[in-house]
């Protein structure tokens, strides 16, 4: 196994830290007065300054702290967090990520201006000079002189292996002023007891500085659990305070609370809850279980086969393990989708700005989870009905005013499970779709004919054609009609639909209906004819038996009666033209998507079988009938129906059943 690229290992965590940093800066737009805001943030980027100077990012480290610099003024209160300055930081972000990713294109020039507007944004921020900023704004911040300290630390054995330098932090309290370092070395073992990678030696540090104790604790922020400190004040440069009060000073300087050893070992099963895995990694894994479901039910019917009793228990057994080992396997890679939602407030955050337009993003469900590929697949579509909401959807402050509305729009993404499935919506509060100006442009564009008779859910579909736009100027953000036939090839791609709703200046509403994952399901195994197939079990609610006498009655009209509501049904012997005669008692297995469900008719109902889903070929890709196949015990191949189509092809069976009726009357 190779070794891990401790590089790659920083840019790991690099790149969650600055979705943190991102997060805590738009939020502090809002609301600016926020301390934990501020302190996050902070956070953040110290992190980001001491792991990129331990790793060797000189530059991500040295650019990080003139970011930092600019930061602890409002910080310490002697700046507010205003649009400019978080303008100023969102570049300085994107900045940082590019000198981790690509260093070799960064321009130096260009973070040079982005510190630059930093500072100036926060010089704009201050009612006056930091160093005449009032001294009432916090305690930690007063300045009448040097202060004096004594900082005696001890770090944990382990951290030398868990990647701390102690150099880093003796480098980073000597730049708060003048410091004088000794060793301790009370706790060195002898020799023969002594270990190479734990660390044995305590420090010790007189230090002069003009920053507030606060600044001290900092450097500690991110090893105060493996660390043993004390700060004490030892004295004040040019103003004394009374002598009580340097007695209280003293008092609360060493009294800071020392973790002991005790503690940080029952908080260390805390810290060993989670382990960061390569995604490969995962992927593989997936791939072993699909085979072992395989070789599984290859297995059962072996053992089904036979007459040993003992063979058929292993089996069962097998089968237990096997489901179980299948559940787990699909629950490590479900992530939830607020970390894809949270991707997209930068977004608006940025199209608001070059649009002139004011938007609020609004989220639900983001403790919805869903397969970790499928939320990588679904950024791009997200992004562009995104796009697409904020530059034709929501109208300009002034006309939504003159429509009664808010100035501000808002865009709503909101997920949520139904069924086996995940949807996810975007939606906005804008003036709605043009039917009539999509008919047109589909007409000039020769899609439809002119006399063409389209549903309200046909004509919505028209906007997923490649080249179509009803844009009337073409811009930097949309208009060119690329990017929602983008949107339905990927979400096709993921066994997916998508439905579109939309009130005339109340706005549009696009979900997405994906399936859970796109690994293994239950599958519920059918035969049509010959021939074997696989159903959904997740879409399937419930199974009736039809009578040759109601087959042949129904004839013409493809229609059962379940519980008093009528259900269109399909024949898929005559949908895949089997050639075959119906057996005397078909089975008729009634399956929904969302709100509409089709009985499918098939001759028999084999039962329950655990799905691997294996891609069809290119040469069949263009076939909607079936979504994929999977690979039986025996080694024959069953295809899986794609139930969204089925349902497709059964309301627009029932439509025209309805308008023959109507028109025969």
């Amino acid at each position: 196994m190779s070794a891990v690229d401790p590089t790659e290992i920083f840019r790991q965590e690099a790149s969650e830290l600055m979705e943190q940093l991102e997060q805590a800066l738009l939020d502090l737009e809002s609301q600016p007065a926020d301390r934990d805001l501020v302190d996050t943030a902070f956070r953040a980027l110290h992190t980001i300054k001491g792991s990129g100077a331990m790793f060797g990012f000189e530059q991500v480290a040295e650019f990080t702290h003139g970011f930092e610099t600019a930061f602890d003024q409002v910080r310490k209160g002697q700046a507010s967090s205003s649009p400019a300055l978080i303008a100023a930081a969102l570049q300085a972000k994107d900045h940082i990520r590019a000198l981790i990713e690509r260093p070799e294109t960064a321009n130096p020039a260009i973070g040079e201006a982005i510190l630059t507007a930093l500072r100036q944004a926060v010089d704009t921020g201050t009612g006056q000079p930091a160093v005449q900023h009032s001294a009432s704004t916090h305690h930690d911040h007063v300045s009448p002189g040097e202060q004096s300290w004594r900082v005696r630390f001890r770090l944990h054995p382990d951290v030398l292996v868990n990647g701390t330098n102690p150099l880093l932090l003796l480098d980073e309290l000597r730049g708060l002023g003048q410091a004088t370092v000794t060793a301790l070395t009370d706790r060195l073992p002898a020799l023969e007891d002594l270990d190479a990678e734990a660390c044995h030696l305590g420090w010790e540090l007189m230090l002069s500085t003009e920053q507030p104790r606060s600044a001290i604790e900092d450097v500690f922020m991110f090893v105060s659990d493996d660390t043993e400190l004390e700060i004490e004040a030892l004295s004040t440069g040019t103003v004394a305070p009374p002598p009580v009060v340097a007695q209280v000073q003293a008092a609360m300087a060493a009294s800071i609370p020392v973790p002991e050893k005790k503690a940080v070992e029952a908080e260390a099963p805390k810290s060993a809850g989670s382990l960061r895995v390569q995604a490969e990694r995962l992927d593989e894994l997936m791939d072993r279980v699909g085979e072992l479901v395989i070789a599984q039910a290859r297995l059962s019917q072996l053992a089904w086969s036979g007459n040993d009793i003992n063979m058929k228990s292993v089996a069962e057994e097998i089968e237990r393990l096997v489901s179980e080992l299948r559940d787990t396997t699909m629950g490590i890679r479900m992530v939830p989708l607020g970390q894809l939602f949270g991707r997209f407030r930068r977004l608006i955050h940025d199209l608001s700005r070059d649009l002139g337009k004011t938007v609020e993003l609004v989220t639900s469900g983001e403790e919805t989870e869903l397969d970790k590929t499928m939320i990588e697949r679904l950024a791009d579509p997200l992004v562009h009905l995104i796009r697409n909401s904020i530059d034709h959807g929501l109208e300009m402050p002034d006309a939504r005013i003159a429509a009664g509305k808010p100035a501000a729009g808002t865009i709503r993404l909101t997920a949520r499970h139904s069924g086996a499935e995940v949807l996810v919506s975007v939606s906005d509060d804008g003036k709605g779709l043009d039917a009539a100006r999509i008919r047109a442009k589909a007409e000039e564009q020769g899609l439809i004919a002119p006399d063409a008779k389209l549903t309200d859910h046909e004509l919505h579909q028209l906007l997923f054609a490649p080249g179509f736009s009803t844009a009337k100027e073409i811009s930097a953000i949309s208009g060119r009609g690329v990017g929602m036939d983008v949107v339905k090839r990927t979400i096709e791609g993921l066994r997916g639909t998508i439905d579109i709703g939309t009130r005339p200046g109340r706005g549009t509403e696009v979900t997405l209906r994906l399936p859970l994952t796109l690994a293994i399901i239950d599958g519920l195994l059918v035969r049509i004819g010959q021939g074997r197939y696989a159903i959904p079990l997740s879409a399937v609610e419930e199974c009736v038996e039809l009578s040759a006498a109601k087959d042949e009655s129904s004839q013409g009209r493809s229609f059962l009666s379940i519980r008093g509501d009528l259900v269109p049904f399909l024949r898929l012997r005559e949908l895949l033209d089997t050639g075959t005669a119906p057996d005397p008692y078909q089975k008729v297995v009634i399956v929904s998507s969302g709100e509409t469900r089709v009985g499918l008719v098939v001759d028999q109902i084999i039962g329950n079988h655990q799905t691997v889903i294996k891609s069809l070929s290119k040469l069949h890709a263009d076939i909607e009938t079936f979504s994929g196949a999977t690979i039986l015990g025996d080694g024959t191949v069953a295809l899986i129906f794609d139930i969204g189509h089925l349902v497709e092809v059964g309301q627009a069976r029932e439509e025209r059943q309805r308008n023959q009726q109507k028109e025969a009357a």
